[in-house]
């Protein structure tokens, strides 16, 4: 009786330790399915193709990503992200933002995630954690930003003044200056102008290939004001323009007559008075 009862404690002892390995393989192996199972299935699966971007401190880092659902039901997905401070992100599916979404069992939904840094964000590679949450199941993915700067540029003049005369039918020259303000050389910086009607605007150079970070570049504006353009201000908008920045200026023009067209208008006045008093002297008697 004894011997019986030993034996079947070896076989349960065995059991036990059967069990406590099958727990610890499970674990080891399968370590998704003990901590992200919500209500039965597989958990969930957050993934992004591209998890590195890489884009100046004024753009936006577009990252596309995907929400996969392996529960055995619905499931309301909760998105979060914990941003540096002064960063915003944005999570939108099918073109609309979102906070939150509904995902059916064994889906994937497709994620677009928008990030703009702060401002003031220094160049180098920022982490940024993301998760979705349903219940006590969390989904996670970490993305990341690198920045390498920024983009900016200014158009002024060598004095900061935006005003000038201009005499009716004749060329002036405004001298104009292009600076890169920001922190990453600009390429392919074109000048252009919105003037008043029939007016003339050329630039040398037209064109600037390269501008490197904290340098200026002179550049000589020509406006052409055609003849018998009437007396008073008008504003030529000056811009300076590549894909990642642009700048413009309002210049104010007093267009002023010709000392010849005042004379012109003299004349005619002069004349028109001595005609009307030769009417006078000859007709006005009768």
């Amino acid at each position: 009786m004894l011997a019986q009862q030993s034996l079947l404690s070896f076989r349960g002892g065995k059991r036990k330790v059967f069990r406590c390995l099958l727990f610890l393989s499970a674990i080891v192996f399968y370590p998704g399915s003990s901590f992200s199972q919500s209500g039965g299935g597989t958990g969930s699966a957050f993934t992004a193709r591209l998890m590195n971007l890489e884009a100046a401190v004024n753009e936006t880092f577009r990252y596309n990503a995907t929400l996969h659902n392996g529960a055995r039901q619905a499931r309301i997905y909760e998105l979060r992200s914990d941003a540096p401070i002064g960063w915003s992100v944005a999570f939108k599916v099918e073109g609309s933002q979102v906070a939150s979404f509904r995902l059916d069992s064994n889906k994937t939904q497709d994620i677009s995630i928008e990030v703009n840094p702060s401002p003031v964000a220094r160049p180098g590679k920022y982490s940024i954690p993301l998760k979705a949450i349903s219940g006590m199941d969390t989904a996670a993915l970490t993305i990341e930003a690198v920045v390498k700067g920024a983009y900016a540029v200014e158009l002024s003049t060598p004095t900061g003044r935006l005003s000038d005369e201009v005499t009716e039918g004749s060329n002036t020259q405004l001298h104009l200056v292009v600076r890169n303000t920001g922190t990453i050389a600009l390429d392919n910086l074109e000048l252009s102008a919105q003037a008043p009607s029939q007016w003339d605007a050329s630039f040398e150079p037209s064109k600037i290939n390269q501008l490197e970070p904290g340098k200026t570049l002179d550049v000589t504006a020509t406006l052409k004001v055609p003849g018998k353009t009437i007396a008073g201000d008008y504003v030529t908008n000056f811009s300076v323009k590549n894909p990642n920045a642009n700048s413009s200026a309002a210049f104010r023009m007093t267009v002023k007559t010709s000392l010849l067209s005042g004379w012109i208008g003299l004349l005619v006045i002069l004349l028109a008075i001595g005609i009307i008093y030769y009417l006078i002297r000859k007709y006005g008697r009768r």
